[in-house]
């Protein structure tokens, strides 16, 4: 249940995390598996996401062992293995249509965030670009890194750019990365989160898809923007 003042249900911004929240993957562990190396790379994203490890650490680290892998495989990647969370579709286009600005972060890469955030309708997508040289991944990230500092401005800065209040924001994600703008939105809420998002936000969606987020904000089914 997402208990709320009557007047600030329905939000002008929403900032969503895509990893595991728009979309039903984590890409970097799935690209992972290209080179055979899937159960080490899930491995650190899944202390990072526990916040055991700082995310730039585990980014880095992560990247790195994907050096020498065949650019082409994210592509393969994409096509093969990302699939959208049930609801990431009516949830941004329901907002769109009365007047929301969406935004799509991710600690992850622009070859799959721009993609996802065209194809689910997204305003603006922020993420990272990964290195690659002479067809092939050269094991870093470029500078700089948007990590969680990132996605918290990247929201305190559509806040200024829309003239907004800060309750009529909106934030969803699901991992220790997601907590400073979780913490920031007017209502933050954990999808099928780890522990670390669940006790930063202020309500969490363990059992339905994103269309809970609609729920949330007053939209009956009938209202849904397909």
């Amino acid at each position: 249940m997402v208990v709320q003042g009557e007047a600030s249900r329905r939000r002008k911004l929403l900032v969503a995390d895509m990893d595991s929240t728009m979309i039903a993957v984590e890409c970097i562990d799935e690209l992972a598996d290209y080179a055979g190396l899937k159960a080490e790379v899930a491995a650190v994203t899944e202390r990072a996401m526990n916040g055991e490890i700082g995310f730039e650490t585990a980014l880095a680290e992560r990247v790195a062992l994907l050096a020498g892998l065949e650019e082409d495989a994210i592509d393969r990647c994409r096509a093969e293995r990302v699939r959208l969370t049930p609801g990431a579709l009516p949830l941004v286009r329901t907002m769109k249509r009365e007047g929301a600005w969406t935004i799509l972060v991710s600690g992850g890469f622009t070859r799959f965030a721009d993609p996802v955030g065209a194809e689910i309708g997204f305003d603006r997508v922020v993420a990272n670009r990964l290195g690659v040289m002479a067809g092939k991944l050269d094991g870093t990230v470029a500078p700089p890194v948007l990590g969680a500092e990132g996605k918290r401005l990247a929201l305190l800065d559509a806040v200024a750019e829309r003239g907004l209040r800060a309750d009529e924001t909106l934030a969803v994600g699901d991992g220790a990365n997601d907590v400073p703008m979780l913490k920031e939105a007017g209502l933050g809420i954990a999808y099928h989160a780890k522990p670390a998002a669940a006790a930063a936000a202020d309500a969490s969606i363990v059992h339905n898809d994103l269309t809970a987020l609609l729920y949330a904000q007053g939209w009956a089914r009938s209202e849904w923007e397909e």
